[in-house]
């Protein structure tokens, strides 16, 4: 696609636009709906600071909606995989979005402050679960209003690397003793909404902010030691610590336990759509394939590329990515594999053109 044709399909974020005026603006690619940076510095710099810093980046693509309504709770609970009546005060959960047949159509996260439930959902999902959430609203008293990009008043900002908590003291920010939680505060006249997200190697948080205040809070965070990256690294690092994106590792051909994303469900809570597949999953039997994250030696393979076991087909490859590290290039990836090849714990080849290379499952994420 060409960039004059992308710029007739996707919104420039904040952050994108803001970086435009700059001297040398960077290279926009379209990532979830958006136009956000592709790259902000050298990539083996933007790897360091995910791997061992912190790293400042746009979260343009990010949605935001507010569920109101006297019967907000129950009806929410029956539509998403995940807790909703039991979150924290200031909590959230990961939950994915099924359908009758138990088949996942889109993921969200679902947030509490006090009374007051919101989600985020991805740009690239947010109509789609729009129209799917409203479809059952019935005979309930429920509310769904979008919030903040619609009428352009708001964004959000990435935090993420070990030391994301030290840069968020050094800003002024209170850090987060614990993933999935939240708090707002003021900051230089700014109200902020902070959230702590779920990583496997590294600290992830998210700083909703009006957009009159992001440069401040962009130039802040650089001078407190954040390197600002692009989405071609972010992507790489996602694969590298194994977290799934739907519509890419997950699609709605899947089951919820084939994902291997067991934070997503919660099996106590009660009814909703799609329970009763989950439920017969986990009381009767396993799934015929799982999602596993993989290190690879070779080329980097495309999605849908084959997994073998001598010459049996054991899976195939959903993403994957080069990370430059310091000690020396290395290749991740997601793949769903089939369940009686994944018990083998053998490691998979496969092939990338005329070339060769081999995948082996990760039971741990990696260490840099």
């Amino acid at each position: 696609m060409t960039e004059s044709a992308i710029a007739t399909t996707a919104l420039v974020t904040p952050v994108a636009a803001q970086l435009m005026a700059a001297a040398k603006p960077p290279r926009l690619v379209e990532y979830r709906c958006v136009l956000t940076p592709q790259e902000l510095d050298a990539p083996a710099t933007e790897t360091a600071a995910l791997t061992s810093g912190v790293a400042v980046h746009d979260l343009g693509w990010m949605r935001r909606m507010a569920v109101r309504g006297e019967d907000r709770f129950r009806w929410l609970s029956g539509m998403v995989s995940n807790t909703v009546q039991e979150l924290a005060p200031n909590g959230g959960a990961w939950n994915l979005v099924l359908n009758a047949q138990g088949r996942i159509q889109g993921d969200l996260m679902t947030w509490r402050d006090g009374d007051v439930i919101e989600l985020e959902i991805a740009g690239d999902q947010y109509a789609r679960l729009l129209a799917h959430l409203e479809h059952f609203i019935i005979m309930d008293d429920v509310e769904l209003v979008p919030l903040g990009r619609e009428s352009s008043a708001e964004t959000a900002l990435g935090l993420t690397g070990p030391q994301a908590s030290e840069v968020l003291e050094r800003m002024g920010l209170p850090p987060l003793a614990e993933p999935m939680t939240a708090t707002r505060v003021e900051w230089n006249g700014l109200d902020l909404g902070i959230r702590r997200g779920y990583g496997t190697v590294a600290e992830h948080y998210e700083i909703w902010t009006p957009i009159a205040g992001l440069t401040r809070l962009w130039r802040t965070s650089t001078t407190a030691g954040a390197i600002p990256v692009g989405v071609a690294i972010l992507e790489a690092f996602r694969i590298a610590e194994g977290i799934p994106t739907f519509g890419v590792d997950m699609v709605e051909r899947d089951l919820p336990q084939e994902t291997s994303q067991m934070r997503a469900l919660h099996f106590s809570k009660g009814c909703y759509l799609g329970q009763e597949i989950v439920e017969r999953i986990r009381s009767r039997g396993n799934v015929h394939k799982h999602l596993r994250s993989l290190e690879i030696v070779g080329p980097v393979p495309s999605a849908g590329t084959e997994l073998l076991l001598g010459d049996v087909q054991a899976g195939q490859i959903t993403s994957a990515a080069e990370l430059p590290l310091a000690a020396g290039s290395r290749v991740f990836g997601l793949g769903m594999i089939r369940s009686e090849a994944d018990a083998r714990n053998e490691p998979f080849t496969y092939r990338a053109g005329s070339d060769a290379g081999t995948a082996r499952i990760l039971t741990t994420p990696p260490k840099f």
